[in-house]
């Protein structure tokens, strides 16, 4: 049995999720990213206390890397580091862009597009398909109305995430599909928990958020 603390402080929410193996057992969040640094530590506390688990029980501890929120990615980075090198624990890293995907995998079956917005016109963006592996790699997007325009030919593509409110007034093509997705830190833990399988931890000396460009909150 694992016990995972996954941390999310990379786009508009915060959250927290305590979970056993790949299941979800209990999470918190603050609808306000910007307050996460006075939000997240009490979080942490109250989540392990309401399931009776102290923080050397934990088996790992996961958190977003980027791209995303520069001031909440390093919150949320900073966290995650100190409490593995007081806790001596394994550090997970994953991508914001790759978790969003994951949460649409579960209810579209068509290419999937997470936008995080990056002020003005601009976004963060890949393209994913239905198995995750990446169609077009993690990019900084000026948005236009030929944006996407060779993937948006062949197949349909959800559009979703904080950059596409701005897209969908300028996107005419039949293909673009838009859909609000739910992400929060319950679903890293099929993620963490699978890489925490494979040991593909990170290096705590070494790893720092991925901003992509400079995010701000």
């Amino acid at each position: 049995m694992s016990l995972i603390l996954n941390i999310d402080t990379a786009t508009q929410t915060s959250s927290v999720c305590l979970a056993k193996n790949d299941i979800p057992l209990r999470t918190s969040i603050n609808p306000s990213q910007k307050e996460s640094a006075a939000w997240l530590h009490f979080a942490i506390s109250e989540l392990l206390k309401n399931e009776n688990i102290n923080l050397q029980q934990l088996d790992a501890i996961s958190v977003t890397e980027g791209p995303g929120s520069y001031t909440g990615l390093r919150v949320g980075m900073a966290t995650a580091k100190g409490l593995c090198y007081a806790l001596n624990k394994p550090l997970i890293t994953i991508n914001t862009l790759h978790l969003m995907a994951f949460a649409a995998s579960k209810m579209y079956t068509h290419l999937l597009c997470p936008m995080i917005d990056a002020r003005r016109m601009e976004v963060f963006t890949a393209v994913f398909d239905h198995d995750l592996n990446l169609k077009l790699a993690p990019t900084n997007l000026i948005l236009s109305e030929n944006s996407f325009k060779e993937v948006l030919e062949g197949y349909p593509v959800v559009f979703f995430g904080s950059g596409s409110l701005k897209f969908q007034p300028i996107l005419k093509h039949p293909h673009g599909l838009f859909a609000n997705i739910e992400v929060d830190a319950s679903s890293m833990a099929p993620i963490s928990y699978e890489k925490s399988l494979k040991l593909e931890v990170a290096d705590l000396a070494y790893t720092q958020p991925f901003y992509g460009k400079d995010f701000h909150s």
